[in-house]
């Protein structure tokens, strides 16, 4: 390695150390989102499954709150972390699908100013895991075309049972291996191969805890996420948000250029046939799925996470390997130029508006509700109430106030939901004893008594808002109740297994 080699692989790994810090100090700061918490809750009990996904987000969160406790940073400290291995995956599957260590280089910058990779890794969902994991699938793929080593397979199905077990719309990768393997006619030896199928084993059997976790329970997991989008449901509508959420998660300019790089490695042959067919294959195989099922029903923008490692690397093929016109290139050094930085404004006025709303005059943005801020003034002004009318234990309506509630209150403090009881199937219930006596329930302000026919007495004993500074989020109800008629918990099964 030459002196300006070292140096741009220092200045490299400098530049996403600092933005993994910048993340860490915005982690230790923004409160849980109610998706986070749940997943918190999820962490004390350690299952094969779970109602909505598999189990690697609890995984992350346990090991990060056994190093930094039950806090915000615990919560996202491992998650924030494998940013890291994330990058040198990256790093090394651009330098060996297309060479050079500028290009490796712009790969692994590029994808950590995405706002996929900066609030992904930040905010921990299914789909941070899931981010990490195919940066390595694409990785090990890219060993199998350079080596040509069978046991790289072995790696393939290590990290696609990882991508497995931290979400299911990793089941994309396995067609999208196929397809590359038969577009490239030197692959097409793996088919017949007993490598390719011991991969597949290894991934199988990484992946076999869901499937029996789900086959003990009515395999409700797998009904739930592969019923999301059904072909009777056409709602045309919500393709047109896809291009949009995508530009703002990829951050304007990083955009540009992975719409740029996808269209060399189309139409401009851009590096080797085997290395343009890696990334396309990965990239439109779910970037198809989902635009058939946004036909459908909406489309989430961090679904589309497994698809950034390979988007990153083709911006950087358009930054440093295509050869353009002179328009072009001017388009493509100011893309370059600038990505970083906006990429890191964007991050960091939408923490300062997620956790202040001060961007927007304090009114209502799309942070306002899934963003816990105002969580623990709220939780100690409902522990005074729980404390003063004696209740046992706290009911909530939804797994996301039941999160919240279970974080924010005092650690031991008994807190269930009262229905969707699935959710909770891996942890265990309630004492009898805190369930017999007086409960506190906690819900948004409606008409009306929401569980009167399941108690002898509710009683409304107070209302605490949630605000971010002068604005009210959202007001709760505090209602006791007393004498239950029959069973305090709603054991209706979920609609999937209706």
């Amino acid at each position: 390695m030459n002196p300006n080699e070292a140096r741009l692989v220092l200045n490299t790994v400098l530049t996403i150390l600092a933005l993994v810090v910048l993340r860490l100090v915005a982690a230790a700061y923004t409160p849980l989102t109610f998706d986070e918490a749940y997943y918190w809750m999820w962490s004390k009990s350690l299952a094969g499954g779970y109602y909505d996904h598999p189990p690697m987000v609890a995984l992350v969160i346990r090991f990060g709150t056994l190093i930094a406790g039950d806090t915000e940073l615990g919560v996202r400290l491992v998650s924030i972390l494998l940013a890291l291995p994330m990058s040198w995956a990256v790093y090394q599957t651009a330098a060996t699908l297309f060479g050079g260590r500028r290009l490796a280089s712009t790969a692994a910058i590029l994808l950590n100013v995405t706002l996929m990779a900066a609030v992904g890794t930040m905010i921990v969902t299914p789909d941070a895991p899931l981010l990490v994991a195919s940066s390595f699938v694409l990785f090990a793929l890219a060993k199998v075309l350079q080596t040509g080593r069978g046991a790289w397979w072995l790696a393939v199905g290590i990290a696609t049972g990882a991508a497995l077990l931290s979400k299911y719309t990793a089941l994309f990768f396995g067609p999208a291996i196929l397809i590359w393997l038969v577009a490239v006619p030197k692959l097409r030896c793996w088919l017949i191969s007993p490598w390719l199928y011991l991969g597949g084993l290894v991934a199988l059997l990484m992946f076999a805890p869901v499937i029996l976790w789900n086959a003990d329970h009515g395999w409700v997991s797998f009904i739930k996420q592969m019923g999301r989008a059904r072909i009777e449901d056409f709602r045309p509508a919500f393709i047109a948000e896809l291009i949009p959420t995508q530009i703002a998660f990829a951050t304007p300019l990083v955009w540009i250029l992975g719409a740029m790089g996808l269209y060399a490695l189309f139409k401009r042959g851009a590096g080797a046939l085997g290395a343009r067919a890696l990334i396309n294959t990965t990239f439109w195989t779910i970037v198809a799925y989902f635009v058939w099922h946004s036909l459908h029903a909406r489309v989430e923008a961090n679904w589309f996470a497994p698809v950034y490692p390979a988007f990153a690397i083709a911006a950087a093929v358009a930054a440093n390997l295509t050869q353009w016109n002179v328009g072009e290139q001017r388009m493509v050094d100011f893309c370059l130029r600038w990505a970083a930085p906006t990429g890191i404004v964007m991050f960091a006025l939408l923490i300062v508006q997620a956790n202040t709303g001060a961007l927007t005059a304090y009114r209502r943005d799309a942070t306002v509700r899934s963003v816990g801020v105002g969580w623990r003034d709220l939780a100690r002004e409902i522990e005074a109430v729980r404390a003063r009318t004696g209740a046992s234990c706290v009911f909530a309506p939804d797994y996301g106030t039941t999160g919240w509630l279970a974080f924010y209150l005092p650690k031991g403090t008994c807190v269930a939901q009262q229905s969707q009881r699935i959710r909770w199937v891996n942890m265990p219930e309630p004492d009898a004893k805190q369930l017999a006596g007086k409960l506190l329930y906690v819900h948004e302000v409606w008409p009306g008594d929401p569980l009167k026919d399941m108690f002898a007495r509710v009683e409304k004993v107070a209302e605490v808002p949630r605000k971010r500074g002068p604005l009210t989020i959202e007001t709760y109800a505090l209602d006791v109740l007393e004498g239950p008629k029959g069973e305090v918990f709603d054991r209706s099964p979920p609609p999937e297994l209706e």
